[in-house]
């Protein structure tokens, strides 16, 4: 999970359009016209990362999304840049860092992290120099601090973490972290060393949580903000089924669980969370699929809804969207729906801004697919709007 829009921000969002078609005299609810138009007006700017070396694309690119269709608006290239993979926004949106997975930097076995000055005003990308060394190979995933102060990014080859500090420029420091994981899981194939997929920090910025697909475990550590060092828990890691390979983390709304897709063996794993200490206690654990699947699969991203608490998360090979809803009792996902996530290879997704709607980014279909979100049961329908633009795999709104 990295930064993008709070629960806050959705209520808001949601609020101006609800205030958008009630008449101000009376409070009556009304089909407004200029309300309508308002909608209709509304354009969301949507970032998307790339794999340059695997297709036609550029770099990142930068278009706009109908607030009401979900029509996307003309894609152009927002910066230049190798295989930026995964990107973030600072929380004052602007800066966005963005790993260069596939690139080997300045002749290293290492990717590399790039900084991005971001003009709010014309959508503008500038390069903020230097690229850094990510400190390890195919860096896969970035997190931005909620001060805004600190990238972590986490490395798949070799199985590494590191945290850079962000100066008042929005240009990248040397490392002020760097952590190296061991082990290895019984899938010769797939875990034959750490490979870290993820990591992201809880709301009050005090415990940083890294998923290792290639071990099996999820590693805990203490965030110091004045340093921006990392330092093992008092609980420093959780194992996970054996051939699991935990993937993706996404914390529920009030930060008491943490919830684990893991791509190896297609289950969602579910972690009671301790905020005094960040230990994690595994609860529950079910299939992404139906029960009639079959077939290789291999989960890919995962969401909460903001205000609803549905869990989403996108299946590579079956390409479908998956929806769980939690039990309020004691916490446990059942599977409500899968949908046919409308491309090949559905890998990164996102939320609108509003919580209404989601987007697919598919990498093998070079396509995003837009679908809605019912505000009453969370379940999705759709496609409503299919675009295609070159080898997509994740999408960010500014």
């Amino acid at each position: 999970m990295r930064v993008l829009h709070t629960r806050r921000d959705f209520l808001a969002i949601s609020a101006l359009a609800a205030i958008a078609c009630v008449d101000r005299q009376s409070g009556d609810v009304v089909d407004s016209v200029a309300g309508r138009a308002a909608l209709d007006d509304q354009l969301w700017p949507m970032y998307v990362g790339t794999y340059t070396k695997t297709g036609t694309s550029k770099g990142i690119y930068r278009t706009t999304v109908n607030a009401r269709t979900l029509a996307f608006g003309p894609f152009t290239v927002a910066a230049e840049t190798a295989d930026p993979s995964f990107l973030a926004f600072a929380p004052d949106h602007r800066t966005l860092i963005a790993v260069n997975e596939l690139l080997a930097f300045e002749g290293e076995a290492s990717g590399a992290v790039s900084a991005f000055r971001h003009d709010a005003a014309t959508g503008a990308l500038t390069a903020v120099p230097p690229m850094r060394s990510s400190r390890g190979g195919a860096p896969c995933y970035v997190y931005i601090d909620r001060g805004g102060r600190y990238v972590l990014v986490a490395n798949y080859v070799g199985g590494s973490i590191a945290v850079l500090p962000i100066a008042a420029d929005g240009s990248l420091g040397n490392p002020t972290s760097r952590i190296a994981f061991e082990g290895h899981g019984p899938n010769a194939a797939r875990q034959e060393s750490p490979h870290a997929h993820c990591i992201t920090l809880d709301a009050d910025n005090r415990f940083a949580y890294v998923s290792d697909l290639g071990a099996d475990r999820i590693y805990v550590f203490a965030f110091d903000t004045a340093t921006g060092t990392l330092t093992p828990a008092s609980t420093p890691f959780v194992t996970l089924a054996p051939g699991a390979g935990p993937r993706h983390l996404a914390f529920s709304n009030d930060g008491r669980t943490l919830y684990c897709v893991n791509e190896l063996n297609s289950t969602l794993t579910v972690f009671a969370r301790d905020a005094q200490s960040g230990s994690l206690r595994e609860t529950h654990v079910v299939s992404t699929r139906p029960t009639n699947a079959t077939g290789d699969n291999a989960p890919a991203d995962l969401h909460v809804h903001p205000t609803r608490g549905t869990v989403y998360l996108t299946n590579r090979g079956d390409n479908t969207l998956a929806v769980f809803d939690i039990s309020a009792s004691d916490g446990r996902p059942t599977l409500v729906q899968t949908i046919a996530s409308g491309g090949n290879w559905p890998r990164n997704f996102t939320l609108t801004p509003d919580g209404n709607a989601l987007l697919i980014a598919h990498q093998r279909s070079d396509s995003i697919v837009a679908f809605r979100i019912d505000a009453t049961t969370g379940r999705v329908s759709g496609p409503v709007q299919t675009v295609t633009t070159p080898v997509p795999v994740c999408l960010l709104f500014a």
